[in-house]
């Protein structure tokens, strides 16, 4: 299985940059787009790495926010048959605390490429998305200033949209998450990766003994952990010293699983 970041918050191989996340994962079987990064920057890099996204049979969303979905409408145009894999709550509106608007196109919602998911749909042989909607959670979610509209009124966001896509293949368990919203701890836990992938969402975080903690619980896992996006730079330098396989996806690079 290979791996290459399209879009992300930083680059090691040259390339334009932007605040959001776009994956292509290369399976035995699927050639698979994972968001699409919040511009049409995902297929302008795509290109930059001869990589042909006519040919992704299979695109996921994981979750309703502009910089895993607003290169929705490009990825429509450029690939004609693919569908595209994402939460029934993801048009929901979602905005900042402080009023800014961060949700996806409206205008997408209709078309007839979307498969709307649930709380577990199987996609195919070893490909299954999880919402983990309900279930118990060991942690509390880490506070985000991320919130959603019901009738006008902001409440704080209980990431229902937010999906993650589990890949066994060759006897090992891959899962990648766009920004780990319900507690990256919690995904651990939940599923017992071989292999994660995704955003921790500790941007936000100081950098001090609690993120020290985080660091070290993560750890106790036989886990090997590629982060990017929302994790942060400085947290990612900072949880090195306590994280024996923690690793960083920059846009252009591809790993090997």
């Amino acid at each position: 299985m290979k791996i290459t970041a399209l879009t992300e918050n930083t680059s090691q191989a040259g390339l334009p940059t932007e605040h959001g996340l776009s994956l292509f994962i290369e399976t035995a079987e699927h050639r698979i787009l994972f968001d699409t990064g919040q511009s049409e920057l995902f297929a302008e890099n795509a290109k930059r790495l001869k990589i042909d996204l006519g040919t992704t049979d299979i695109a996921v969303i994981s979750h309703g926010h502009f910089d895993h979905g607003g290169g929705l409408e490009t990825f429509l145009k450029i690939n004609p048959a693919a569908p595209v894999y994402i939460s029934r709550y993801a048009f929901e509106p979602y905005y900042r605390s402080d009023g800014e608007y961060i949700g996806l196109d409206l205008s997408l919602k209709e078309s007839d490429r979307l498969r709307f998911t649930e709380d577990v749909t199987v996609i195919g042989n070893g490909l299954t998305l999880y919402s983990c909607n309900g279930r118990e959670k060991a942690f509390d979610l880490v506070p985000s200033g991320l919130g959603r509209k019901e009738n006008d009124v902001l409440m704080e966001d209980d990431f229902r949209h937010e999906q993650y896509l589990l890949i066994e293949e060759d006897g090992k368990r891959v899962l990648l998450s766009g920004c780990s919203h319900k507690g990256i701890r919690n995904l651990v836990r939940w599923f017992h990766p071989d292999v994660l992938v995704g955003g921790f969402h500790f941007f936000r975080l100081p950098v001090d003994q609690e993120l020290q903690s985080y660091g070290k619980d993560l750890d106790a896992f036989p886990t090997k952990y590629y982060t990017c996006h929302c994790t942060g730079t400085e947290q990612y330098e900072y949880l090195t010293a306590c994280m024996k396989d923690l690793h960083y996806l920059s846009a252009g690079q591809t790993i090997t699983i």
